[in-house]
């Protein structure tokens, strides 16, 4: 058989990603403080670009006219940067706040005087970084081992020695994954630092009920607790009166730690009956082309690379621009559709999708996602990420909808206005949502509580029995 070759004409359509694109598509995504340094580093990489703050615009009417020309191309910017100069002349630089050393700082420097491997310092350092506020572990060593590169080629074996050696460290029980775990360090570490020998009884029964019988003393129930443990009523209630000495939050001390100021990208302000977006002023960058040199460049052609650096500076401000406007599309179509959150609070917040923005703006989901993600809104209520205006819809016993954001508030509202001594349960709290109108199951219950960082009901009781001699 012999083969025939013939050529056919196709013609097919193709996404091409050109470098404006992409640059735009990367200034999109990054946060107010990734801004800032990117304009920083365009500032000293192309000398075309000008920061109008950096110049006094009366020296030399050529530059007045240059800024008179971006006024007209880029409206949304000037107008902004207009705003920005009429309240920025009396505002007073933010004091900084007085550093605070961090649980993390606190175990880096005790890692530091440490005669560990350096793999051994790497996995350490990468355990500090996983701890919570109140100094627990809350990632399995499993999971941890699942997300780290397969050529760093580390064991399970590795992981518990740095896990050990870190849980040695200073405030004792720090790296604990559970309660349990957290009291049983602190005995082994009160063994080890009392002048003198504790009672071994009373040690090993305290340990005992850490270890096996928290949720008995939540209950409160000591008899019950004595007959589990067969011990008697004063080594029983010696063994308590040690565990009420223990810290079951090992970060408390560190707690308070600095605030994180972020800028709002969008403030919001009520005219009339509507709810309406505007840019803050103090985010938008000054930027211009510097008229000296496009004036040269335009009498008389020089270098290419001049006349590229014209182009690279040309679009990178408008870039800037597109993102801002972006930015307020999707702002404006969100705070029309939570109107209500806006009114009245986390709990009138309506349930919203990317897909739903996205349909309405006709852009792709992708590009909602970038404009909301590390974009903060300044609001009645607080500064709020975008993002967390997007939310699934959960059907309420009079057939409307709430948004699962609405729910997770109601559940914190619920177990913060518990009692400590009878804390809610999961069906409880289902329960109460359905008294409400929220009707879901007891494990979506459990679901929203875990994603809140909010431990089960026997586990707050507990905590609550330790804490309250």
């Amino acid at each position: 058989m012999q083969s025939r070759q013939s050529l056919e004409l196709r013609q097919n359509q193709q996404l091409a990603l050109t470098p404006q694109l992409q640059q735009s598509i990367r200034l999109l995504q990054l946060s107010a403080q990734e801004l800032e340094l990117e304009l920083a580093q365009a500032l000293l990489d192309n000398p075309m670009l000008e920061d109008e703050e950096e110049y006094d615009i009366d020296v030399v009417d050529t530059v007045a006219d240059e800024a008179q020309e971006q006024d007209e191309r880029w409206p949304l910017l000037s107008s902004a940067n207009r705003a920005s100069n009429n309240s920025a002349d009396d505002e007073q630089a933010r004091p900084e706040s007085a550093l605070t050393e961090t649980l993390q700082d606190h175990l880096l420097q005790q890692l530091h005087v440490t005669h560990a491997p350096p793999r051994d310092c790497a996995l350490i350092t990468l355990l500090i970084d996983e701890l919570d506020q109140n100094g627990y572990l809350p990632t399995s060593l499993d999971d941890i081992l699942e997300y780290l590169p397969v050529e760093l080629d580390v064991d399970i074996d590795e992981l518990q020695t740095a896990l050990r050696l870190l849980q040695s460290f200073d405030p004792p029980g720090v790296a604990a994954r559970s309660l349990s775990e957290c009291l049983c360090l602190q005995l082994n570490h009160l063994q080890a630092v009392a002048e003198t020998p504790l009672p071994a009884d009373i040690v090993a029964c305290a340990t005992q009920i850490a270890r096996d019988h928290l949720g008995i003393l939540a209950s409160g129930n000591l008899n019950r607790l004595r007959d589990a443990l067969s011990c008697t009523q004063h080594t029983l209630r010696a063994a308590h009166t040690l565990l009420l000495q223990l810290e079951p939050r090992p970060a408390r001390n560190w707690a308070i730690a600095t605030a994180d100021y972020v800028t709002p990208d969008v403030l919001i302000r009520k005219v009339k009956s509507r709810w309406q977006a505007s840019l803050n002023p103090a985010v938008v960058p000054k930027l211009r082309i510097n008229a000296v040199y496009e004036s040269l460049l335009a009498k008389a052609p020089v270098a290419p690379a001049m006349q590229g650096q014209l182009q690279q500076a040309h679009g990178f401000i408008k870039s800037t621009n597109q993102r801002f406007v972006t930015i307020m599309r999707v702002t404006q179509a969100i705070v029309d559709r939570q109107q209500d959150y806006f009114e009245h609070g986390v709990r009138a917040m309506r349930p919203l999708l990317l897909r739903d923005i996205a349909q309405e703006l006709e852009l792709h989901e992708s590009t909602i996602s970038r404009a909301t993600r590390q974009k903060f809104l300044q609001s009645p209520w607080g500064v709020i990420e975008l993002k967390r205006f997007f939310g699934a819809a959960l059907q309420t016993d009079d057939g409307e909808t709430t948004s699962a954001t609405a729910v997770r508030s109601l559940i914190l509202k619920l177990v913060g206005e518990e009692s400590s001594k009878k804390p809610l349960s999961d069906s409880q709290i289902a329960i109460r949502l359905a008294e409400q109108g929220v009707v879901i199951a007891r494990r979506t219950v459990a679901k929203y509580r875990e994603a809140a960082g909010i431990e089960p009901a026997i586990l707050r009781k507990a905590r609550a029995a330790l804490e309250t001699p």
